[in-house]
């Protein structure tokens, strides 16, 4: 049961960190000096038809935006000029739970993925590894698990912890920090 928390703890950064990758990525690029500076407006006529297509709620305002926000929407254009159909249909499902997140959540998610983004490269993995290991199982299986973890006292989920530190010893795996 200890593999739960870092478990499930994977499971919400790494679905965070998608999220966020998508809602804040252009952003944080966008908003570097070096990046501002570098870019010049795009006229709307300048762009391709299908960039426009996906573009066309902007149309009326595109040549009045920022360089820097006309570049970001352009970046997200291509990204998703370049998805396959499931990875489009992916992406939406996951905006439109990042739309339905309350402001407060945005945040957590935000810092969620900036702790995330932080780790050194062998952790992340290790996040990324438990993410993959929980999708795995069944929900039947992640309900149990998460069940079993919020009934343990601190004492039991101190034993469950220290009990994965020892698997992943005999494993030949750092444990996690």
């Amino acid at each position: 049961m200890s593999d739960f928390r870092c478990t499930r703890r994977a499971a919400l950064v790494a679905l965070f960190a998608v999220s966020v990758h998508f809602a804040a990525s252009g952003r944080a690029r966008a908003e570097t000096p070096a990046a501002i500076d570098a870019q010049a407006l795009t006229p709307w006529e300048s762009l391709r038809p299908e960039e426009q297509k996906v573009l066309a709620r902007h149309a009326e305002r595109w040549n009045s935006l920022p360089a820097e926000q006309q570049q970001r929407l352009l970046r997200g254009t291509q990204r998703w000029l370049a998805m396959t159909p499931e990875q489009r249909q992916r992406a939406q499902a996951r905006f439109q739970h990042w739309r339905e997140l309350t402001p407060e959540q945005r945040e957590r998610a935000r810092e969620s993925y900036q702790r995330f983004k932080n780790l050194p490269p062998e952790e992340q993995a290790r996040v990324r590894e438990n993410l993959h290991r929980l999708k795995k199982l069944t929900p039947e299986q992640r309900q149990r698990l998460r069940e079993r973890w919020q009934n343990a006292t601190p004492e039991e989920r101190q034993r469950m912890l220290e009990r994965r530190r020892q698997r992943m010893q005999r494993q030949g795996r750092p444990p996690p920090q």
